[in-house]
């Protein structure tokens, strides 16, 4: 009797799970079909035709923003291109204008409008996406013959970023200021102007890395083996020093550095684990950074996605700040998030990376419900949209945002087996 009875208990909480297992499917189901239909109106206006200084189709993120910029446009690229192979042109055509926007020594203007560049905070350059952005399309597209006669625009913009941007004691890469960066108040980063190009960034070199990893990979295809050998050689030294210098293993933490001192400084941004995108640590030591810090909900993790800054910071806050900085010292923006949903699942951390997919796309759909769009940034303590407010739109009316957001979608089609999962790492270390 006895044996029949736990018998009898077993099979029922088999018969609850495969209940709970069903409705979280469904759940799961339905939110992937909200969240499509939501973005198959909202991206199209990501999209806009080519004008005056501008002569392909451009990405722009659309509401608070009708200009073409540098990472944004990657990103939205990326989401494109994941999408239909055949939208990867949408990046493609993203590279030609930024790569036919260089001057005779490589110097490109982060932003582009239709009447040219739009130069900010002094020479606001580029940030290095355009080789991983160009590496990118032509493989969606089976095409790289389009490359050749931007190539030696990309050649000359990589040679000025290493002119203007590397530090050759550390052998690591710095921006200007943080607003160079994107992350235009990282409290890793500084915007004093009597401090300008400070900081040995963790973002910087990382990013430096990953574009000197693709214009090897592109040099391979346009039969340049002299330069591909020259740009693994670059990455490598990179990377090198990243591992040399910005890794504390005390701190099981990514740090940036002062350039003149050497000084650490001790702060945990979301730039922290973007060295894990491409496994640059050994197994062991990527988890223990990402369940000491990412993980923790003291630091990085919040019930809604990750933060921008450790809730632990002095400057750690929430506030809707979009002008003349947007607030990288605590909200969850979504391109960051997507690079740790990238790091979760490199690093065996798949229910966590499943669970993140589905907390931020729920957030964008109950955002999209409410507004009609997005906004960039979401308050890591309660989820709800911070910048634009309606206050800070154009007329007073809410703009939205739509942008890097959209990469939800590519992570939730991954989760839920609708799409392929999109890596974007260039470089495997271990």
């Amino acid at each position: 009797m006895l044996f029949r009875t736990h018998r009898c208990t077993l099979l029922t909480l088999a018969a609850l799970l495969c209940v709970a297992t069903t409705r979280a499917q469904q759940n799961e189901t339905a939110l992937y079909a909200n969240l499509t239909a939501d973005f198959a109106r909202l991206a199209p206006q990501t999209v806009r035709p080519a004008d005056g200084y501008i002569r392909h189709p451009y990405l722009i993120p659309a509401g608070y923003y009708n200009q073409m910029w540098d990472w944004d446009g990657f990103f939205l690229g990326v989401h494109w291109a994941n999408q239909n192979p055949a939208d990867a042109a949408y990046l493609r055509d993203w590279v030609l204008s930024f790569a036919a926007s260089a001057d005779a020594d490589g110097y490109v203007a982060g932003c582009i409008t239709p009447k040219g560049p739009r130069p900010l905070f002094g020479k606001f350059a580029m940030k290095p996406f355009l080789a991983q952005g160009a590496l990118l399309a032509a493989q969606q597209l089976h095409d790289y013959t389009w490359l050749r006669p931007a190539w030696p625009a990309m050649q000359r913009v990589l040679a000025y970023r290493k002119r203007t941007q590397f530090d050759p004691r550390w052998g690591l890469w710095f921006w200007d200021n943080a607003m160079q960066s994107g992350a235009d108040n990282n409290a890793a980063l500084t915007n004093n102007p009597k401090d300008p190009s400070a900081i040995l960034a963790v973002d910087a070199s990382v990013w430096a890395m990953r574009e000197y990893l693709a214009m090897a990979a592109l040099a391979d295809h346009l039969s340049d083996a002299t330069d591909a050998q020259r740009y693994r050689a670059e990455a490598e030294v990179t990377r090198r020093a990243i591992l040399a210098t910005l890794w504390s293993s005390s701190d099981a933490m990514f740090f940036n550095r002062r350039r003149d001192t050497g000084a650490w400084v001790r702060v945990i941004s979301w730039s922290s684990f973007l060295p894990l995108v491409d496994g640059l640590l050994a197994p062991a030591d990527a988890r223990r950074m990402i369940r000491c810090h990412l993980l923790n909900p003291d630091e990085m993790q919040s019930k809604y996605g990750f933060r921008s800054l450790s809730r632990n910071d002095p400057a750690y806050n929430n506030q809707a700040i979009i002008d003349p900085y947007s607030n990288w010292r605590g909200p969850i923006w979504i391109n960051a998030n997507f690079l740790d949903w990238i790091v979760l699942r490199r690093y065996g951390f798949r229910a966590e990376a499943h669970t993140l997919a589905l907390n931020l796309a729920a957030i964008l759909h109950r955002d999209i419900a409410q507004w009609g769009s997005m906004h960039e940034d979401y308050d890591a303590e309660t989820g709800a949209g911070l910048a634009p407010t309606p206050a800070q739109s154009p007329g007073g009316r809410f703009a939205g945002f739509v942008g890097w957001n959209l990469l939800a979608q590519d992570m939730l089609q991954c989760e839920t087996s609708h799409g392929h999962c999109l890596t974007l790492a260039f470089a495997d270390a271990h």
